[in-house]
């Protein structure tokens, strides 16, 4: 039955667009995908009938994608790409589909603020559960489709990547630094005023960006990525707590984007796992720089509840973002057996 509420979800969710009022992300997709996997069946379409009056029609396209690379980050061109996808996933195995576009669309990875892979790791696990599903592979096309109408990479993530094929090498990052010490030390942006995309652009003016992004230690195996995703969505939970306040919806996405990361590893050749990591970092990284405050507030003293009450909480707040962020800090509790992400959910709900 849940599988059926959620096929049924993606269905009326799959005749509106990936965007709405211009550039806002639709949330649709990622937000049933967690109701559903958390057990809150019965609320997908109740929530679904109050989220998709704001939602925009299925952009139409323009003219077949030919040359990928030109048409790589061009908005105009989203409803190519979703046709282009839609064929690519009737055509062949889905996850080939993914392993062939991962390491293209990995650098672009701040794509819609991190929307593009967040919809593309919601998609994968739903897939993983019934990998010959209809609905589900089509919002797999759309969420690459997204991704790749989206595409934006984050400055100096070239760096870390070996050029436009990601999985080719782990990367080039010579960096000694574990997560927490690195995320430590990054900088912010002197304006903190604008969208994603103003905000982002100043990344280049900041003289110790792009040494702080270059300074975490590289994963030299697939179990070093891992771990090392792991504990980048530990890390930027707990950050949460301290720089939440200050913007409280753009900071739950320096959580959320490394854990749609961490999702699509297993589905992955283990070859791209290394770069994985590292451009999740890089998407953590500038989200952080660019909103976080320099200096963070004492993490709010509040009473861990149980795992499932986290989430249902959530599902009652029913913003999108409160549930992503408590789908992703329990992902991180499971791995973790932190107490304090258990809190990040409930702050989150108080502060949006």
């Amino acid at each position: 039955m849940s599988d059926d509420i959620l096929d049924e979800a993606y269905e009326r969710l799959h005749h509106t667009g990936p965007e709405y009022q211009g550039w806002l992300s639709n949330h649709g997709p990622m937000a049933v995908e967690a109701l559903a996997r958390h057990g809150h069946q019965r609320q997908v379409h109740r929530w679904l009938d109050s989220y998709l009056g704001r939602l925009d029609e299925l952009p139409r396209g323009l003219h077949p994608i030919d040359d990928w690379r030109a048409a790589l980050g061009d908005a105009k061109r989203a409803g190519d790409w979703l046709a282009y996808f839609d064929r690519q996933l009737r055509e062949l195995p889905w996850r080939d589909v993914l392993g062939t576009w991962w390491p293209r669309l990995l650098p672009g990875i701040a794509a819609g603020a991190t929307h593009g892979v967040i919809r593309v790791g919601h998609a994968v696990r739903a897939l993983d559960s019934d990998d010959v599903n209809h609905q589900r592979r089509t919002e797999l096309g759309q969420a690459l489709g997204y991704w790749a109408a989206r595409w934006q990479p984050v400055p100096g993530v070239d760096r870390l990547l070996d050029g436009t094929s990601a999985g080719e090498s782990g990367g080039r990052s010579t960096g000694d630094l574990d997560v927490d010490t690195a995320l430590a030390g990054l900088p912010r942006i002197d304006e903190q005023t604008g969208g994603v995309r103003d905000r982002l652009g100043r990344l280049p003016g900041v003289p110790r960006w792009e040494p702080a992004l270059a300074a975490l230690r590289p994963a030299r195996t697939p179990a070093e990525a891992e771990r090392g995703l792991t504990a980048l969505v530990h890390r930027a939970g707990l950050d949460y707590l301290r720089f939440g306040h200050v913007a409280p919806v753009m900071l739950v996405h320096a959580v959320t984007a490394p854990t749609a990361v961490l999702r699509t590893l297993p589905a992955l050749d283990q070859a791209l796992w290394a770069p994985s990591l590292a451009a999740a970092w890089a998407a953590t990284a500038a989200m952080t720089s660019v909103y976080a405050p320099a200096d963070g507030l004492a993490p709010p003293t509040v009473t861990a509840a149980p795992p499932a009450e986290v989430f249902a909480r959530a599902a009652r707040h029913g913003d999108e973002h409160v549930v992503k962020l408590a789908d992703a800090v329990l992902d991180a509790h499971a791995a973790t057996g932190d107490d304090r992400l258990l809190t990040a959910a409930g702050y989150a709900g108080q502060l949006i």
